[in-house]
């Protein structure tokens, strides 16, 4: 079992930044990738960002050069620092981790607002 915690939305005028951590406790040893996701209302959720236990990267096209995705050493910990922000980035952001044995876990999300 891996439990997700995440912190760091809020509210936020257009061109600021946020920065997103999600702390991971327990089976962290099974953790292989660690990825953000985000859902607006009506919309379907989406991938934004994922890191994988090697370090490499990948973003979806609507935030490459805007959001960068890391992780801490130890492993159980990956942020997300978004710059630029706009208005289309608002969202509910959820931290999920892939485990060795392909299981899926959410964290329970932050509300990231960003206002025009």
């Amino acid at each position: 079992q891996v439990q997700l915690v995440e912190s760091g939305g809020g509210l936020v005028q257009a061109g600021g930044s946020l920065r997103l951590s999600c702390l991971a406790s327990g089976s962290i040893f099974s953790i292989r990738n660690m990825a953000w996701y985000r859902q607006a209302p009506g919309k379907q959720r989406e991938l934004v960002a994922i890191i994988t236990q090697v370090g490499s990267t990948n973003y979806a096209d609507s935030v490459k050069g805007r959001f960068t995705i890391s992780r801490d050493n130890a492993g159980n910990t990956v942020y997300l620092q978004m710059n630029s922000l706009k208005p289309e980035d608002t969202a509910v952001y959820y931290c999920k981790t892939l485990t060795w044995s392909n299981r899926d876990y959410w964290g329970q999300g932050t509300q990231v607002t960003v206002s025009s």
